[in-house]
């Protein structure tokens, strides 16, 4: 085992506690550490959705059994995306046309959510249906084309506009994340027939797993929604630099 090994798993440890504690698989999160690692191309994009799977998981069951979750929120913005990441999932995009763009809608949405972190949560506002079915299918391509579950974009829809509170985001954020990462996997696999393999895989997804055991569980049970806010914040802020600088 090498140390950039271990270095690389305790980093996806770390991103796996802070993202799992607010519903998110941590994908976004996962390509900045394998970029500043020098991963390939071609292994980033399964990886990522690949532990993103495991984390959404153990974030999908914590929240759902908290009480955090609604499955008519859910299946609207669900419905249109699954399909749509399966298609992403065998696509490739430049980095050159997305990445700017996310990272400053990124930045701006951390930005709404910490001036909001001051005040009460508003509350929950009935949801569109022909809207959460456009949104869905949008953020769904997304998703799969970039090689992340699309919390990162869901959650700040649901809070800004009042859709949902924090812990209820959460839930959904997390469950739309792993259909979103298993449909974005099973497109990738259509086209290019396997998974690229590390052998330091399995050492990456424990790592992974036990961030995320550790970051649900709080997250779930014991985060207050003003400090839920302000941690998706910090996230939203990770992943917007991300774009822009990596």
């Amino acid at each position: 085992m090498q140390t950039a090994d271990i270095i690389v798993s305790l980093f996806f440890f770390l991103t796996a506690v802070l993202y799992s504690s607010v519903g998110h698989g941590g994908a976004s999160g996962y390509l900045a550490v394998m970029a500043l690692a020098g991963f390939a191309p071609g292994l980033m994009k399964p990886t990522a959705l690949f532990i993103n799977i495991l984390v959404s998981a153990i974030g999908t069951v914590r929240f759902y059994r908290a009480g955090c979750f609604s499955w008519k929120l859910f299946l609207p913005f669900a419905l249109t995306s699954v399909p749509f990441a399966f298609y992403g999932g065998g696509l490739s995009l430049p980095a050159s046309v997305y990445r700017p763009v996310v990272g400053v809608v990124l930045l701006f949405a951390a930005f709404q959510l910490l001036r909001s972190s001051q005040k009460p949560a508003p509350l929950a506002k009935p949801v569109p249906v022909y809207l959460a079915l456009l949104i869905g299918s949008g953020i769904g391509l997304l998703s799969g084309l970039t090689g992340i579950g699309g919390g990162i974009f869901l959650s700040p829809l649901l809070l800004l506009i009042g859709w949902a509170d924090p812990r209820q985001t959460a839930g959904i954020s997390a469950a739309f994340i792993l259909v979103n990462s298993i449909a974005g996997i099973g497109g990738h696999l259509a086209v290019m027939d396997a998974l690229p393999s590390s052998p330091s895989l399995i050492l990456w997804a424990v790592a992974a797993i036990a961030g995320g055991l550790i970051g649900s569980a709080y997250g779930s049970r014991h985060f207050s929604n003003i400090m839920m806010r302000r941690i998706l914040a910090v996230v939203l802020v990770i992943a917007g630099l991300k774009f822009l600088i990596f």
